[in-house]
């Protein structure tokens, strides 16, 4: 059974989600933008480990964690090949990273199957990830709207894209986003104005 822990961190309200199946002792952290301490205590609470951090996209404010996570854990950090392009200033300089994933990658850890599927936009290689019924969607679809695409290697072509890609998935996902509260693919599809 997939559990799934809400951090809300920062001045830009990131939530950065520890996830694992009920039967694991490791875990995966998805978007741990600042406030690394206080995600590791999260973690050592629920007696857990960190198998993986796994990132939707690059920007500063859902990495800036990353690092020092890794460093006291020795985990691994996925994220899309395509973010290495984005500039310095959108990704607190070189972004770390030990593993790169793609559209389609299958990931077994912590317990968990975890599909990735490409949704860039808000920046070249943002992804969401496919959890059972959870999606993790990053900054590219969020509770009655989705994310700007007006920063360095966005587009927005590829933003409206990428929702009409969302809105065609058959699963009503319960959505978990990078900012604001979670939501459901159902809720999206008949209210958010981007998904129409």
């Amino acid at each position: 059974m997939l559990n799934i822990h809400t951090l809300t961190l920062g001045v830009y309200g990131t939530n950065c989600y520890i996830v694992h199946d009920s039967a694991s002792k490791t875990c995966c952290v998805i978007d741990p933008g600042c406030s690394p301490e206080k995600i590791l205590a999260e973690v050592n609470a629920l007696g857990l480990t960190v198998e993986a951090i796994l990132l939707t996209h690059g920007h500063f404010d859902h990495v800036g964690g990353v690092k020092k996570i890794a460093a006291e854990t020795g985990c691994d950090v996925y994220l899309c090949a395509d973010e290495l392009t984005m500039p310095p200033r959108m990704t607190l300089g070189q972004l770390y990273y030990t593993k790169t994933y793609d559209e389609g990658d299958i990931l077994h850890l912590a317990g968990l199957t975890i599909c990735v599927i490409r949704t860039p936009g808000h920046t070249p290689g943002s992804v969401c990830l496919l959890i059972g019924d959870a999606m993790f969607s990053g900054d590219t679809l969020f509770a009655g709207s989705c994310g700007r695409t007006d920063f360095p290697g966005g587009s927005d072509a590829a933003m409206r894209a990428s929702l009409r890609r969302l809105a065609g998935l058959p699963t009503d996902y319960r959505v978990y986003p990078g900012h604001g509260m979670d939501t459901t693919l159902a809720e999206e599809k008949r209210y958010n104005p981007y998904l129409r």
